[in-house]
């Protein structure tokens, strides 16, 4: 028997609704200052300005002797005002001395005496005629900048190269856009972290994988929490807003901007997300998504201004969950856009299936996309070796139609659906004729 639209799996919104509703119901954060280990990769909200000149004072570019005038010079201790045809020694970076007019190479003076027998330091060694010119190895102040020059422009994405022209000029901290701060909530009593499993336990897919994500889609990934399958331990789990610090003395995480679950969003005697939200004062933005896999996805929002994801238990429909709502989620609370779908030929007839979209890892089998074989949702093998993931709709597609499909977050971008066709063309004509129906076994073919 047909199933109706929505019957069967709680789907209040199609797969294109949650996507958009997930969207719009964020708002940016607010920018704010970070210390500089924590601005690699984020963007700057504000302009970046020398905040003294740099560098801010007048030194060696050498080491030497920093002298006043022509030689032979009279060696003074360091520190001390240079008179005419006086010298000091001095270091690279080291601070030009009062009356000190230009640094004189290691490798071009040496140490003699003079009449009287005492030291002094004179050209040679490797000196060249009217060594050193006036100003010669020092680096002047504000060489490189003036106080009050942008260094960094606001919206500049921040590259190590950025954080350390920012320690030079001496600043600490740098405005970048907010990024939503994510902490995870892992629940199962048969999940194990290491080892095989023995029959009736499973490994753990979510604790390796949700985090770097996260951090792909625009999130920052911070505290795993292991949760129990009774509803006090979810309770409990979604109230802590500000976990204890991992060693003494150390600085807590600061509140959530997302919470993701793993499990308990279906309806069974061990599904708390619902209960625990309402309980909280909560409310439900989403509830259940026309698609598989992943319908029992939940995305909602605490009195306290947290979202929390509830992501179905198994891996390819959480995965699928995360991409649907989450990646636009994290882009709107980090300032960025709802990425648009794009398209791909798709490699074989897809049967229709009212009511529901379906999310099809797949490979690009010269330029088609062929949905992946050990899909489920249980599975991860067919998505680690795809290249993107179609939205199949519900009245299904037909071999070479353009269907709807939007890249990995590790991967590369979909081709252009002009340069999929191209590559459709060229392909021999005996092997379009023999694509198949169905899933395909593209392990031993290469793209």
């Amino acid at each position: 028997m047909t199933e109706a639209p929505g019957q069967g799996h709680n789907a209040a919104h199609t797969w294109h609704e949650a996507r958009q509703r997930a969207f719009d119901v964020a708002a940016p954060i607010p920018p704010s200052p970070v210390p500089l280990k924590a601005a690699l990769g984020r963007t700057l909200a504000s302009d970046a300005v020398a905040i003294q000149d740099m560098p801010h004072y007048a030194s060696s570019a050498m080491d030497g002797w920093a002298v006043n005038g022509t030689g032979p010079w009279i060696l003074v201790e360091p520190g001390h005002r240079l008179a005419p045809h006086q010298a000091s020694p001095i270091v690279t970076g080291g601070l030009i001395p009062p009356g000190g007019k230009a640094v004189l190479r290691t490798e071009s003076g040496v140490i003699t005496t003079d009449d009287d027998g005492l030291p002094i330091l004179a050209l040679g060694g490797a000196a060249k005629p009217g060594e050193p010119r006036n100003g010669q190895h020092i680096r002047k102040a504000a060489e490189e900048a003036a106080e009050g020059d942008v260094l960094l422009k606001a919206g500049t994405m921040l590259n190590p190269a950025h954080i350390a022209l920012a320690a030079l000029a001496g600043l600490d901290e740098l405005e970048v856009l907010g990024k939503p701060l994510v902490r995870f909530l892992l629940t199962g009593a048969e999940v194990v972290t290491q080892g095989v499993p023995v029959p009736g336990k499973v490994r753990d897919t979510f604790g390796p994988q949700l985090g770097a994500v996260v951090e792909l889609l625009g999130g920052i990934a911070g505290e795993q929490l292991k949760v129990g399958d009774n509803y006090d331990d979810w309770l409990a789990a979604l109230q802590d807003t500000e976990p204890e610090p991992a060693e003494p003395y150390a600085a807590a995480e600061p509140p959530a901007d997302v919470v993701i679950s793993t499990g308990g969003t279906g309806r069974s005697g061990t599904d708390h997300f619902r209960r625990a939200v309402a309980e909280l004062g909560g409310r439900l933005l989403i509830d259940g998504i026309a698609m598989r896999p992943g319908h029992p996805a939940v995305l909602a929002e605490l009195p306290d201004g947290r979202f929390v994801l509830g992501l179905p238990g198994n891996p390819l429909a959480a995965m699928m969950a995360l991409f649907t709502v989450g990646g636009p989620l994290l882009a709107a609370l980090g300032h960025g856009k709802l990425e648009e779908v794009g398209e791909v030929p798709s490699g074989s007839m897809i049967d229709a299936d009212p009511g529901r979209t379906r999310l099809m890892p797949f490979k690009l089998v010269y330029g088609l996309a062929s949905p992946a074989q050990h899909a489920g949702p249980g599975m991860m093998r067919g998505l680690a070796g795809a290249d993107g993931v179609m939205v199949v709709p519900p009245h299904g597609v037909q071999m070479g139609e353009l269907v709807p499909a939007f890249p990995l977050p590790w991967g590369r971008p979909l081709p252009s659906p002009k340069s999929a066709e191209g590559k459709q063309r060229k392909a021999p004509a005996r092997q379009q004729k023999k694509a198949p129906s169905g899933p395909v076994d593209w392990s031993a073919l290469e793209a």
